[in-house]
């Protein structure tokens, strides 16, 4: 299970007629972030600072970035980062976009600008639990599907259903649950049904 936003978010902020933008999104990997920030960049191309920092997992692989975008060395893409990190957050990229107003805010006022420019970003994207899911393919007769679909909905997802001679079914099921779903599919059909897992 990990903790990541719900969908996109924006937020607006501003802080001594500096103007930040902050947007949050759910990534599944890396060339999804870099699409997600080129999309901003290119949506603010008249910004003066585009700055950047994403945090994704996947598995035991950990990639996570962060960049200034020309704003002092530390005082934007680590505080958005850190954002990330304290929320507990990833596969999730955020891009805050700052408009200078004329009025410097030295180092604390910047990091404190983007921080709460990424933090009110990623409250309105909204923040949600998502289970890492298992896909398995079961074969069943026909007279068991509608008790295996009742057992389907307490562990995952019914993805797919093929009907020919007997049903075929596409399901994902929770980490971690894979063998009590498969033994209790089992006794269900007395030993009729064939699991499989699918690569994913």
């Amino acid at each position: 299970m990990y903790r990541t936003v719900r969908s996109d978010g924006v937020a607006q902020k501003e802080f001594k007629n500096s103007v930040f933008i902050g947007h949050a999104a759910p990534i599944r990997d890396e060339a999804a972030a870099k699409t997600f920030l080129l999309a901003v960049k290119e949506r603010y191309g008249d910004a003066n600072h585009n700055v950047s920092a994403y945090l994704i997992k996947n598995g035991s692989t950990l990639v996570a970035k962060y960049d200034d975008d020309g704003e002092p060395a530390g005082s934007s893409g680590k505080p958005v980062f850190k954002v990330l990190e304290l929320k507990e957050l990833s596969n999730v990229a955020v891009v805050v976009t700052r408009y200078f107003g004329g009025i410097k805010l030295g180092f604390g006022g910047l990091s404190r600008a983007y921080r709460e420019a990424a933090v009110a970003a990623i409250e309105e994207a909204g923040i949600i639990e998502v289970h890492e899911m298992t896909t398995l393919k079961l074969k069943v007769t026909y007279s068991d599907i509608q008790p295996v679909k009742k057992l389907i909905e307490e562990y995952g997802n019914l993805l797919n259903e093929n009907y020919t001679d007997i049903v075929e079914l596409s399901v994902e099921v929770r980490k971690g649950t894979e063998d009590v779903f498969i033994s209790q599919i089992t006794d269900l059909t007395r030993n009729r049904a064939n699991v499989a897992y699918i690569n994913d």
